[in-house]
């Protein structure tokens, strides 16, 4: 039930930037190639950013920083690799570092979870979460869905 109400809130947030004319081809489909996305992964890069959503590549060997979104909800795909990762509980010594963006450098509390190729995690927005330990090399898939009633 919820893969449906997530697959509806991406292709409606599709049509809806399709439809305000944001940065993305006059078109509901969009499409890229191997070598794109090889590319985009190489740089760890976005494939596509709206206002209503982000289709980034992430290429991580190193745990990062607690992140809180105010506004967007992340969907995590795991292709290759493993990480321990912590959502919820309290952010320790977090800071504003952009509007709507809070980091911090870890999680005190919270429910780690390892995640390894063919995971998908679902975090909503205002929810701290954080790639504690990274094992070995990780590339995934993240798609960030803005919350459209702010």
């Amino acid at each position: 039930m919820k893969f449906k109400a997530i697959s509806s809130l991406l292709a409606s947030g599709l049509c809806a930037a399709v439809l305000a004319g944001d940065q993305v081809p006059i078109s509901p489909v969009l499409y890229f190639d191997a070598q794109k996305v090889a590319a985009a992964f190489a740089k760890s890069a976005p494939l596509v950013v709206t206002d209503k959503f982000k289709v980034q590549t992430g290429n991580r060997t190193t745990p990062g920083e607690v992140e809180i979104h105010e506004w967007d909800t992340d969907v995590f795909y795991i292709m290759e690799g493993s990480a321990t990762f912590v959502t919820g509980g309290v952010a320790v010594d977090p800071k504003q570092t952009a509007p709507g963006e809070t980091r911090a450098v870890r999680i005190s509390g919270g429910k780690e979870r390892r995640l390894a190729k063919g995971d998908v995690i679902v975090i909503p927005n205002r929810v701290p979460h954080w790639f504690k330990k990274v094992h070995g090399h990780m590339i995934y898939f993240a798609v960030k869905v803005t919350d459209s009633s702010r």
